[in-house]
């Protein structure tokens, strides 16, 4: 079923190679990774990515949110204030969306109280369950930061989360439903995540070298990523089409031949009308473990052959989880205005195993078309296609 391309209008994003836009970009120019140790106290080793700057606390009003996850989404926010503003006078507030994805919520704040409960024998008394733990306490912020009083939903899908929220926009702007929404993504740095990975023994002790000869796993990040989609008018990019499958191979890992990743990057492609050399860049998952990156390559190979240039950026960022899929498609978006691809930083000398191009240096060119690929557990997957305007 093919979709009608909408508008991205703007975006912002905050990640380990930085606070906004120009941070990040500049650190994506000169291949320089924003992984380091960890901020949280660890009986391992592992590089991770968090944020490199302050998060502003939230106004007076909304202080009994506040959160580390809500103060990624003010922070966001305040840079979209313009583009928020144009979209509030064209459109009316019941028809912009909050769409939202995140697999971490409120873990963070509520691994604080609960090492409150066990030095104090209480919780803290401002922590607030509701509030500051469920997955739905960040759509309030931003419902009450932006004046959108449309569908809102947050979705938690693992390292798909923030990027399924690109399909459901699509689908609800076809229906008539909305003329404009807020997608993207949330996740923050948690024992939880860290130590859940740890035990799967996917973290790398090291920086993470996906597609490397040499990568002996993962790094966890943390991010934020905002996209205003609109019905029409001028944008930054198009939004063309997003594949979806769920293969339900395995609960943790990904299909040997990667047949569900194959299956979104063709319903993606179906969607948008368009072949696989319509496509100029292909922005992988590619989490440095030795199953999906494999299993990423052969799907990638067979769909597109061995020349299209395939960048993981989880060597910047580390894996960011619920907040991957936006930060990808604004990654994603990039080329089409800077005119180069970063370098897959960490993948020299490339395993043999994998047969597709990848660039081990900054690429320059005229990318038409980007597709950014996020997989999940479970065998949940999602290629997201942008194009250029």
């Amino acid at each position: 079923m093919s979709v009608t391309p909408r508008p991205i209008a703007a975006f912002a994003i905050a990640n380990a190679l930085g606070m906004n836009e120009a941070e990040v970009v500049t650190a994506l120019r000169e291949g320089r990774s924003g992984l380091g140790p960890s901020p949280i106290a660890l009986p391992f080793e592992t590089a991770v990515g968090a944020l490199p700057g302050e998060l502003p606390e939230l106004p007076p009003e909304l202080a009994g949110w506040s959160t580390r996850a809500a103060r990624i989404a003010f922070h966001l926010i305040s840079q979209l204030e313009e583009p928020l503003a144009r979209l509030r006078a064209r459109y009316r507030p019941e028809r912009i969306a909050i769409l939202l994805g995140t697999s971490t919520a409120g873990a963070e704040a509520t691994e604080e109280a609960y090492q409150h409960y066990l030095a104090q024998g209480s919780l803290p008394p401002e922590y607030d369950v509701f509030r500051h733990h469920t997955y739905g306490a960040v759509l309030s912020v931003v419902r009450a930061l932006t004046g959108a009083e449309g569908p809102a939903w947050m979705i938690s899908t693992a390292c798909t989360s923030s990027a399924k929220p690109l399909a459901s926009a699509q689908r609800l702007m076809d229906a008539d439903v909305i003329d404009a929404a807020i997608v993207g993504g949330i996740d923050t740095l948690c024992t939880m995540t860290l130590r859940g990975f740890h035990s799967l023994d996917a973290l790398s002790t090291q920086i993470c070298r996906p597609f490397s000869a040499e990568r002996d796993g993962l790094n966890i990040g943390e991010a934020g990523a905002l996209l205003l989609l609109a019905r029409d008018g001028d944008g930054v990019a198009l939004l063309e089409a997003v594949g979806e499958s769920s293969d339900a191979y395995h609960i943790s890992a990904p299909h040997p031949q990667g047949l569900g990743a194959k299956l979104a990057m063709e319903r993606a492609l179906a969607q948008a009308g368009c072949g696989p050399s319509d496509v100029d860049h292909v922005n992988a998952h590619g989490t440095g473990t030795r199953l999906n990156d494999t299993a990423e390559a052969n799907a990638i190979f067979e769909l597109f052959g061995p020349e299209i240039p395939v960048v993981s950026t989880k060597g910047y960022t580390g894996h960011t989880l619920g907040a991957a899929g936006g930060t990808e498609a604004v990654f994603s978006i990039l080329p089409f205005r800077e005119g180069w691809i970063p370098a897959s930083i960490g993948a020299a000398p490339v395993d043999e195993a994998i047969r597709v191009n990848v660039p081990t240096e900054r690429t320059t060119g005229r990318f038409r078309r980007v597709l950014s690929n996020s997989f999940a557990f479970g065998g949940n997957n999602v290629s997201v296609l942008v194009r250029s305007v």
